[in-house]
């Protein structure tokens, strides 16, 4: 995805958030739901903090006109007693006077807002922003919203390996042509997920929710993670990054979900589909990224692997004359994963709690290790 798409499409989805509000749920609520983590320590420990004087809100970026609802303003508000919330108007020097803000992570941002201390970004991934120098040569606190998209995106998966155990992917498309396909298949095409392995490339938030769900219905679950072989019951193996070659030959189901750093960049390559079942398929609702997509295309020509259902692309937006579109084992969705009905509200919740927190000086939630990247 280039850097422009990615920020405009975070301006898209903060300005909906900011502009609509049903009731979001509490703290408790919210950390039990999506299993938020708190940071070790109060941010009050944290070198240069003090509580804000004023908080930058941006809905919109540079150039843009930001119209705020009046009950997320009023939240925000409640949120931070004494401090001055300001509402962007597109002018980046309003950045120049505030210690926090609440919107999309660029360079703009810290190269006007000398003073900020804090940057809570409505989006889950990071990678654009730990970039940016200043943000690590200042110190400064990155939060964002991992783990809340976990549930929706794991329905995501789930409805992608449905679609092609059952061979979804094949009648929608001969809908329109009035097509009655029963016994057109080959045999063995239309399968069930019961037995079947999935493996989970990044068992954080997002991988938990799919693992839990695919064990659900039957399937055998195994992963990796970059941190430890720590997991949850309904994970029957987890292994380290290096363990990765070796699981793909077991899966029925290859599922990425981890974030994009130096070493999952271009890791989905010839030689890892080459690993791959001729019968498995692969998923990637992570970062487009982290697949070499020429190698996709030869692995899927080839029939090398089963088909790909993928919400994300490299380059992104896919171009329409693009060879993935027109094969047929393939089902691409508009990197739509993340969406869904409840999405504006746990964000907005995200957003005026952790301001509340850092008001407060107490522990964080969701930190971005900026030296990991997530």
């Amino acid at each position: 995805m280039s850097r422009l798409l990615y920020i405009c499409c975070c301006i898209v989805g903060l300005g909906w958030a900011l502009q609509v509000h049903a009731a979001q749920p509490d703290a408790a609520q919210l950390m039990a739901r999506y299993g938020l983590e708190e940071s070790a320590t109060p941010v009050r420990e944290r070198d240069g903090w003090r509580k804000p004087r004023r908080v930058l809100i941006d809905a919109g970026g540079p150039g843009r006109f930001n119209a705020i609802a009046p009950e997320a303003m009023a939240g925000f508000k409640a949120a931070a007693p004494g401090v001055e919330i300001v509402i962007a108007n597109g002018d980046a020097g309003q950045a120049s006077n505030v210690d926090a803000y609440i919107g999309v992570c660029s360079p703009w941002v810290l190269d006007a807002g000398k003073s900020i201390r804090w940057i809570q970004t409505l989006n889950t991934g990071v990678e654009d922003c730990v970039s940016i120098p200043a943000l690590r040569e200042r110190d400064v606190l990155l939060t964002n919203m991992q783990r809340t998209g976990g549930p929706v995106m794991a329905e995501h998966v789930m409805a992608m390996t449905l679609a092609f155990t059952r061979g979804l992917d094949v009648f929608i498309g001969a809908q329109p042509q009035g097509r009655w396909m029963r016994g057109s298949l080959p045999v063995g095409r239309l399968q069930t997920v019961d037995g079947k392995t999935m493996l989970i490339v990044g068992l954080g938030g997002i991988g938990t929710a799919v693992a839990q769900r695919a064990h659900a219905m039957g399937m055998r679950v195994i992963a990796t993670r970059a941190t430890s072989r720590n997991g949850p019951a309904f994970v029957q193996y987890v292994g380290l990054p290096n363990e990765l070659p070796k699981l793909a030959a077991e899966a029925d189901f290859v599922v990425m979900t981890a974030p994009l750093t130096a070493e999952t960049t271009r890791m989905f390559d010839a030689a890892f589909f080459a690993r791959m079942k001729p019968s498995a398929f692969f998923i990637n609702v992570a970062r487009g990224g982290s697949v070499v997509t020429d190698d996709l295309v030869a692995a899927l020509r080839e029939k090398r692997i089963a088909g790909a259902g993928l919400d994300v692309t490299e380059p992104e937006p896919l171009p329409s004359g693009h060879p993935l579109w027109r094969m047929p084992n393939v089902i691409i969705t508009p990197h739509v994963s993340n969406d869904a009905n409840i999405d504006v509200d746990v964000r907005l919740a995200v957003a005026t709690e952790n301001l509340r927190r850092y008001v407060a000086g107490e522990k964080m939630l969701s930190v971005v290790d900026v030296a990991r990247g997530y």
